[in-house]
């Protein structure tokens, strides 16, 4: 079967075994684990617009999981159906970054793209932090300066508590040729941010506003 979960459904997904271990291990009432089960599964399934019966029968266990064990497995179970980032290459990268002459790339040797909604990483010599990600149908890389905080703040992009620095980015409007300046905290951990990363659109929000 092809692959047909996101990463950040992926997310979503551990979070809700999370959530499930949590209630069996503090409620002992019947009922309302009964209750907390369905739920689970609702919110897994609608997080889909549409599910085939082999894809419903893949997610379907997750009403079944009392323990982290039981958590682990569905979750190494569910792996091969996440679908990969795109893969991007040291060429494709020239090519998206073409004004960038010296391009620190990110270190491939730990990146499983299953695990991306977007591809990060951080220059701290030139204080930078670069950014692939989908817009309108293509990859597409954004770079921005980049100075981390010593306090800890909510993400732009994951919407969660963390280790963060602020990500200045230009864009120039259309008109005038002018260029604006648009500033967001993120995390400084692009990998930890794509594993916080539970709601696509806040991603995609992200990059509309630096976009333009």
């Amino acid at each position: 079967m092809e692959p047909f979960i996101r990463n950040d459904q992926y997310n979503f997904i551990t979070y809700q075994t999370q959530v499930l271990i949590n209630g069996y291990s503090t409620v002992n009432d019947l009922g309302v684990l009964q209750a907390l089960k369905g739920l689970v599964k609702d919110k897994v399934t609608n997080l889909f617009d549409e599910l085939s019966q082999a894809q419903l029968h893949i997610l379907d266990p997750i009403g079944n999981i009392r323990d982290s064990d039981q958590a682990e497995d569905y979750l190494i179970g569910l792996k091969p159906y996440v679908i990969p980032f795109p893969t991007v290459s040291e060429a494709s990268l020239k090519k998206l970054f073409p004004k960038v002459k010296k391009l620190k790339s990110p270190d491939w040797g730990n990146i499983d793209f299953r695990d991306l909604s977007y591809l990060g990483w951080n220059d701290y010599g030139q204080e930078r932090k670069y950014i692939v990600a989908m817009h309108e149908g293509k990859l597409k890389g954004f770079k921005g300066t980049f100075k981390s905080s010593s306090k800890k703040g909510i993400c732009t992009i994951c919407n969660t508590f963390g280790s963060i620095g602020f990500y200045m980015s230009e864009s120039k409007t259309s008109s005038q040729g002018t260029f604006v300046k648009k500033g967001n905290y993120v995390c400084q951990d692009s990998h930890e941010c794509n594993e916080k990363l539970k709601d696509k659109e806040k991603l995609d929000d992200f990059i509309q506003r630096i976009n333009h």
